[in-house]
């Protein structure tokens, strides 16, 4: 049965769906403050359900977890969406989505909400633990949506993050409650249906709806006192399930409203006369699905089954792939009849379709009925492959970055479900579609969230064999990236070792010149450099243009450390000058180390332009890593030129980048640089502070203190502690010692800041209780842990530091934090 000019109706109930790209790096970071995120634009009226919003909602200013449950198709995620739009202006950093509808295995639900919100993970840190150190900061509503095919995992992170993180409040959809202590439950029911009489269609929900969406199918449908009977006998039928009544909407073109009830009345006869003991709103729900997949035929029928599979939004080609040539028509026909959402155009300007988890569900028990699930996951698999090697390439080169990046990031549910798929069926698989994924990873920030991963796969393939040279060759860097140089020095040591026997070859070039970067940043500089000569001697060898560039780049800037500026800005320029076959990042890594060397050589008019090019250039392809170490560099060409202003601002923003994704070891620059930054502006024990703080931190690290940085505030250093005299001096460092990460941080926001929030007004008018509470905040302490050593109810607490907020303007406990340390109360 065709059902021609019918516009799908069902986009309102599509955030999940239609909205499931969830890397997007600009749209998905913590330090966008206010405001909703992860939301679709919602392209269809939202039609009553005005009670349950504001019930919903004022929950949510009594409990921190509320669980709306309800049938699948009852509309649980457009009321979560409704509300978290009316509620995000009360939380300073706004409303998150994380959808957990396309997460197969419940392990990586905390990976999907980290992505969500730009938590960069670590190795070694559990992704919870991640959440916790990122999300203690903000003051955010975070929206779970279907939670129920992974309830023991969502609800062991509500958990989690409830208990560390006091500002955070979680607004969960399921079909069953979370069952977490301090829960409030919202069970949905269906919309309002009209009862016999002629004239109570006219205030009934249900009747609304279908009105609504049948207009959308023809736009001269009218309930009048033709139809109304009709209208108000179906929607009655359908027990007013906004799914069902959407999808019966879809028909009135084709069918008109007489028909379309008496042939659903057939179909509920005979799914009741099969299960009669099911409750009536879910036999209305399946027996209307079931009815619209009926009506199609064949062809159509084995392609909604097979693009079932997607846990995401898919493309024309992506659906043919898995449901064979010809796929298109059938595709098209299937958004007619509302059994998939219209395409939308994700990160990457390819326009995708998308299923809506009910409708999911049920072609997935079709698909495994049919005995086909094993082959379609089969092909989904090859397509993934597929698409991840050519966007890889893409990847490789700097022309193609930024799109292949922007394709990946479109398919990130797909990638993730195919590399579970994999990593159980084929491991072979798993471990190309890892490397293939590997330069999006480190462009995305994930590298480390997915060295487990990489690591597993590697221990599956034979050592020396392409798949394990190249996992080892991002083990050993993500180690060096997150401060685990010990590891890094092992995973390239290992790499060396392996091919060693092959002579010069790439591989060969990648092990040398890893080692080289894990023993320079040991400080055992000779050792390094010994090694980058060694490396540069195999990849010209081997004819490998990037290993030639990390090589050069890398020998930069060892020679600078140890005072070689001639031979730094010789190796430094040669690396930039290689430009064909070098993959983006690594074009920013040069240059980045010809700035770098540019700067120590005391060439500053020189090194601007280099670095302020790589730096737009990391902006646009969203390159978390050199983003955030060019804001370093940019910082010190503006101290150097007297533009304080500006070097606060770009010090901020690396360091909120930083912190905002978890990536702590880069601290220790940030707290250096704050330093340097206060010493030139006269602010001489927030240096020394600065700088202590740091020197621990390192310590704790094993992080060396590259000399460069040591020589240059050397000065800056001994003028901050001649002009405070020996006590102030010590009192200063002994504050910054005894900080902890979380305060180091707060107290280097603090310093690159204009000053507390604009409303604040400082500790003055709070009473001695309530400085002991901002203390204690400041401390890390949280709720629970303050109300233990104060003797009083955590509602106490919480009260106390509401009235706190009231008085000062600090919303976030990163602003209390801020105002205990600029009052000095730490």
């Amino acid at each position: 049965m065709s059902c021609p000019g019918a516009v799908s109706a069902l986009l309102g109930y599509a955030a999940a769906a239609a909205g499931g790209y969830g890397t997007g790096v600009d749209q998905s970071a913590v330090a966008a403050t206010g405001g909703v995120h992860g939301f679709p634009a919602a392209l269809t009226s939202f039609i009553g359900r005005a009670g349950p919003v504001r019930e919903v909602a004022g929950l949510l200013e009594e409990y921190r977890l509320v669980t709306v449950t309800g049938p699948g198709g009852v509309g649980k995620t457009r009321l979560a969406g409704e509300v978290a739009r009316g509620a995000a202006g009360r939380f300073a950093d706004g409303a998150w989505l994380a959808e957990l509808a396309p997460v197969g295995d419940p392990a990586q639900v905390a990976a999907v909400v980290a992505a969500a919100l730009g938590v960069r993970e670590q190795p070694g840190v559990a992704v919870d633990e991640a959440l916790v150190r990122v999300l203690a900061r903000h003051q955010v509503l975070l929206v779970l949506d279907n939670c129920e095919h992974v309830i023991g995992a969502a609800a062991e992170l509500c958990a989690r993050l409830l208990a560390a993180c006091d500002d955070v409040r979680v607004l969960a959809t399921s079909r069953e409650p979370l069952a977490v202590a301090g829960e409030a439950r919202y069970r949905l029911g269906p919309l309002t249906v009209p009862g016999e009489g002629p004239a109570e269609a006219a205030g009934s929900e249900a009747v609304a709806l279908f009105a609504d969406r049948a207009r959308q199918a023809d736009a001269r449908f009218a309930v009048d006192e033709q139809t109304g009977p009709a209208v108000a006998r179906l929607v009655r039928r359908l027990d007013g399930m906004p799914l069902a009544i959407e999808l019966a909407a879809a028909r009135v073109e084709a069918l008109g409203v007489g028909q379309l009830a008496d042939r659903l009345d057939d179909r509920f006869a005979l799914l009741t006369a099969g299960d009669r003991l099911a409750p009536a709103r879910q036999r209305s729900l399946a027996a209307t699905v079931e009815w619209s997949y009926r009506l199609l035929d064949a062809r159509g029928q084995r392609v909604f089954r097979a693009v079932s599979v997607f846990p995401g939004p898919f493309t024309l080609e992506a659906a043919g792939a898995v449901a064979g040539p010809g796929a298109g028509p059938a595709v098209l026909h299937l958004v007619d009849c509302s059994l998939l959402v219209p395409p939308r155009a994700g990160p990457d300007g390819r326009w995708r379709y998308s299923m809506l988890e009910t409708l999911r569900a049920y072609g997935a028990g079709l698909l495994a009925q049919a005995g086909e699930g094993d082959g379609v996951a089969a092909l989904l698999a090859g397509w993934a492959v597929g698409a991840a090697g050519q966007a890889a390439a893409g990847l490789q080169a700097i022309e193609g970055e930024v799109a292949a990046a922007r394709w990946l990031d479109a398919e990130d549910a797909t990638m993730r479900q195919v590399l579970a798929w994999a990593m159980e069926h084929d491991p072979e698989m798993a471990l190309q579609l890892a490397v293939a994924l590997a330069w999006w990873w480190f462009l995305r920030g994930r590298l480390a969230g997915n060295y487990p991963l990489l690591r597993h796969a590697a221990g599956q393939a034979e050592p020396g064999s392409d798949g394990w040279c190249a996992a080892r060759f991002w083990l050993g860097y993500t180690a060096q990236w997150t401060g685990d140089l010990a590891a890094s020095l092992r995973h390239f040591t290992e790499l060396r070792d392996a091919v060693a026997h092959r002579g010069p070859c790439r591989a060969l070039a990648d092990g040398l010149v890893g080692r080289a970067g894990a023993l320079s940043q040991m400080g055992r500089y000779p050792e390094a450099a010994g090694e980058r000569r060694r490396s540069l001697a195999v990849a010209r060898q081997a004819g490998y243009p990037m290993g030639e560039v990390l090589a050069l780049g890398g020998s930069g800037f060892d020679a600078v450390q140890i005072g070689d500026l001639d031979g730094a800005l010789a190796a430094a320029r040669q690396a930039v000058q290689i430009t064909a076959g070098v993959p983006g990042p690594v074009a920013r890594f040069s240059a980045y180390a010809l700035a770098s060397v540019l700067v120590g050589a005391g060439d500053l008019a020189a090194a601007e332009p280099v670095c302020a090019t790589a730096l737009a250039r990391a902006r646009e392809v969203g390159d978390l890593w050199h983003q955030s170490s060019l804001l370093i560099l940019m910082v010190i060409l503006d101290l150097e030129a007297g533009r304080f202003r500006d070097a606060a601002e770009r010090l901020r923003e690396s360091l909120q980048l930083d912190t905002r994704t978890g990536f702590w070891p880069n601290l220790g620059d940030h707290l250096d640089h704050c330093g340097l930054l206060c010493a030139a502006t006269g602010r001489y024990a927030e240096a020394v502070t600065a700088w202590a703080a740091m020197a621990a931190l390192k310590q704790e690290e094993k992080l060396a203190d590259p000399p460069l940085d040591v020589r240059r505030r050397q000065e800056p250093l001994r003028r901050a502690r001649q002009v405070l005299g020996p006590a102030r001096a010590h009192a200063a460092e002994k504050r910054g010692a005894m900080m902890s990460l979380a305060t180091a941080t707060e107290y280097a926001l603090m310093l690159t800041s204009t000053g507390l929030p604009r409303s604040a007004q400082g500790p003055g008018k709070l009473t001695g209780r309530e400085r002991e509470l901002v203390t204690l905040v400041a401390q890390g302490r949280t709720d629970a842990q303050i109300a233990a050593e104060l003797f009083i109810s955590i509602r106490t607490v919480r009260s106390h530091l509401d009235r706190i907020r009231d008085k000062t303007g600090c919303r976030r406990r990163a602003d209390l934090t801020r105002l205990a340390l600029s009052a000095g109360l730490i």
